[in-house]
């Protein structure tokens, strides 16, 4: 009988308990006992909630401290040499130490999980050899079953996905270090199947990347030693976010079960299946759940679907569940009792989508007629939202329609527009954007929002605040100041309650990297400009220096990203509304008399399809959304813009076509080794390579910035290069920031009088 599954669950809880209770444990607030007793607690409240939801196959192992991939690497011994790694089981200490950072050790880099707004532990591979220190699946195997009494399902990232996103090693020996990994792998596998496990569901998302059948090929052999390992585990070979690559070959693959997305699949998966068949001796896992959006799941129409289904697998052969973990989505809507009540009912987090796959479930297994009063009403939820007013701009719709007449391009190319530019002197320094968002800034917002505090007294607070860092920036000695953003929660969110077509959640939260959690919000109308969003708090921050201050606005791909994005027309469309309301934003930002505005686009590269030939599509689209929104400026306005932990290489060619005068990009956790890519590739505009690491709560030795400068200078025009933190300083201390500027600007004037002193002589 058809059987219901998840594929992971949000590690944060319902109130960000898992975050608070990190964030403790680094402040020292609660010791190591104590922590593991808190962390244990909330593990076990997210197994019982997907048990009591009707849920059979229930994951064990996805929840995690900090990030599933660290867990990996952890798991077996794969430590940087420079956390002085002994062996054996590795500590809460040396855990957290790679991830965050320590004194005398850079944190791990961190980059984007596929095309997702979540970022992972990249591991680095080293001359040690893996070695299994801890069996972490057969650990929490063992604990659902003594503590809750149920077999649940272990999750662990398989091999090759593993080694995909590891760094430090050649092409030529990637074959050689899955080779490594598949022993261990069968030996988690066996003490697996001595503890009586019957399901592991292996994740190797990359399978639905753009590899080659011969990659494949060695799949099949890996997987065959995995069988012989453990023959009585059924394993479940889960792929998700887009269709296989190569269905005949991978359904090929020597495992129980195969895993597919049937919702970003965009069909290719059943196109295939009908084309090919499916294997007699496996199981489909059909993700017919939406794991990454938040819009209620048209029951109907997935019970046609998976009817359709049933004509080429057999219901005894088939396990529904979502289409990815459910990391990616808020844990439920059941607290959002404040949202309008047509988008609440248009919505499922990821407590409703279990609930969706049970009743799909049931509906396959008993007939649609056992939950069909659940069907009606998830159709009349869906129609009245589709219909509704908010949806239906035609002021919007018009602006759109009429884009084949707008120009989207400077009016000047950058040789000119330089030349018109403010000048400033050799190496600029600067920051991203935002400054420390204390305690107090976030009290003071509280009260205002709750209606505690008068709008009056609130806008003097903010006022203060800039005015106070306006005046800490001019005493540390930037050239380019900012306003600090003491009026933003985040930087999608502030401009999503500033415009038309977009909804907050109050508990709609979701993890990003460790403990930094985003609450995204929902663009469920058509995007519309209202008033100006920016110009307030930058025009009141300039007029109190004479140093430039920056406009600082997010980009359109970004906002994008970083949303719940409807789901009824083009994404690309909502882009360029987005844009459209930007590009009023920016003109009103100039017409006040500044010259230099950074519109950022963090979020461009996540947003890559995860096949290659689909990249230039994307891509062209997200550059023309950008350019509409920037590119009406004077030749005068300076345009920023900010990227930050991508793969710059796959993207060189759309940074340029973006066309915008400065761009600044993370360089400090990947340890220079974006400087490579512009050995390789021509790049004639401004550029800052951030030359320290924000997320690291260690002042920058003074020394390694200026090493990462001359570094870069090696290969960038002195003229081009800006001096610049890698990211935003939101989240991090009053003191450290100020420190942490003071040595970027020391180093910044010693690499320049260098400079100078070159020149002279």
């Amino acid at each position: 009988m058809v059987m219901s599954s998840s594929l992971g669950y949000p590690r944060i809880g319902e109130n960000r308990e898992w975050k608070k209770t990190l964030e403790q444990y680094w402040t020292g607030k609660v010791d190591e006992d104590s922590f593991q007793e808190r962390i244990e607690k909330i593990r076990l409240e997210h197994v019982k909630k997907q048990l009591e939801q009707g849920v059979e196959l229930i994951p064990l192992g996805d929840f995690s401290l900090y990030d599933h991939v660290l867990d990996t690497a952890v798991m077996f011994g794969m430590i940087p040499d420079r956390f002085n790694y002994k062996g054996g089981k590795v500590t809460l200490g040396t855990y957290f130490d790679i991830a965050r950072g320590a004194k005398g050790a850079a944190a791990a880099e961190m980059t984007k999980w596929f095309n997702t707004n979540y970022h992972y532990i990249v591991p680095e591979i080293g001359e040690s050899v893996p070695e299994l220190v801890e069996n972490r699946p057969l650990f929490y195997y063992r604990e659902a079953k003594e503590k809750l009494g149920i077999k649940g399902k272990p999750v662990i990232v398989g091999p090759f996905t593993f080694v995909k996103l590891s760094k430090g090693y050649e092409e030529a020996d990637y074959q050689t270090l899955v080779n490594d990994l598949v022993p261990l792998y069968g030996k988690i596998l066996r003490e697996l199947q001595e503890e009586g496990v019957e399901w592991v569901q292996i994740d190797e998302p990359i399978l639905c990347t753009s590899i080659t059948k011969q990659e494949i090929n060695r799949f099949k052999d890996a997987y065959g030693i995995l069988k012989q390992a453990a023959p009585d585990v059924k394993i479940i070979l889960q792929t998700y976010f887009d269709h296989v690559e190569h269905f005949k070959e991978v359904t090929a693959i020597p495992v129980d079960g195969i895993g597919m997305d049937f919702i970003h699949d965009r069909g290719e998966n059943m196109t295939a299946l009908k084309e090919n068949g499916f294997p007699g001796d496996k199981i489909l896992a059909a993700g017919v759940v939406d794991g990454r959006n938040i819009w209620r799941t048209n029951l109907d129409k997935a019970h046609s679907f998976l009817s359709q289904l049933t004509e080429h697998v057999s219901k005894d052969r088939l396990i529904i569940q979502p289409s990815s973990s459910l990391l990616h989505v808020p844990v439920t809507v059941g607290n959002e009792e404040a949202l309008d009540q047509t988008l609440r009912n248009g919505l499922s987090f990821a407590d409703e989508k279990l609930q969706e796959v049970v009743i799909l479930t049931r509906a396959l297994g008993k007939g649609i007629w056992t939950v069909q009063k659940e069907v009606d009403e998830c159709l009349k939820s869906i129609g009245d939202l589709h219909s509704s007013s908010i949806r239906n701009v035609q002021s919007v719709q018009d602006e759109i329609n009429g884009l084949t007449s707008v120009e989207v391009g400077r009016r000047s190319p950058f040789s000119i527009r330089r030349e018109a530019q403010t000048k400033l002197p050799l190496l600029p320094t600067t920051t991203i954007g935002s400054f420390p968002q204390t305690r107090e800034v976030r009290r003071q917002r509280m009260k205002w929002r709750k209606g505690e505090l008068e709008e009056g007294e609130y806008q003097q607070f903010i006022r203060a605040e800039i005015k106070r860092w306006i005046d800490i920036q001019e005493e540390i000695g930037l050239d380019v100041f900012v306003h600090g953003e003491f009026e933003r929660t985040d930087m999608v969110e502030f401009f999503g309650e500033k415009l038309e077509g977009f909804h907050f959640t109050t508990f709609g939260w979701v993890q990003s990297y460790g403990s930094r959690c985003v609450k995204p919000p929902i663009i469920y109308g058509d995007v519309n400009f209202k008033e100006p969003m920016t110009v307030k708090e930058t025009v009141y921050a300039q007029s109190l220096t004479d140093k430039p201050v920056k406009g600082m606005v997010t980009g359109p791909i970004t906002i994008l990203n970083w949303s719940f994005v409807r789901d009824d027309i083009p994404r690309h469309t909502v882009a360029n509304q987005i844009a459209i309301s930007l590009r009023k934003e920016i003109k009103s930002l100039e017409d006040h008399g500044i010259w230099m505005i950074q519109v950022d686009e963090p979020a461009l590269r996540e947003g890559l399809p995860l096949k290659k030939e689909r990249w230039d599509e994307y891509l062209q689209a997200a550059v023309f959304s950008f350019k509409l929104a920037t590119s009406s400026v004077q030749n005068e306005t300076q345009i920023h813009t900010h990227m930050c932990y991508s793969d710059f290489e796959d993207i060189i060619e759309a940074i340029r076509n973006l066309d915008a005068d400065v761009l600044s990009i993370e360089t400090s956790r990947s340890h220079g080794e974006l400087i490579n890519v512009f050995e390789e590739n021509t790049y004639d505009k401004g550029i800052g390579l951030g030359v320290y690491d924000i997320h690291s709560p260690h002042i920058p030795g003074r020394e390694k910035i200026i090493s990462h400068t001359r570094q870069s200078l090696n290969v960038l025009d002195p003229k081009q290069f800006w001096i610049n933190p890698d990211c935003g300083l939101k989240t991090r201390g009053v003191p450290e920031t100020i420190s942490s500027l003071k040595v970027m600007v020391e180093a910044a004037k010693q690499v320049r009088e260098e400079l100078l002193v070159k020149r002279e002589s």
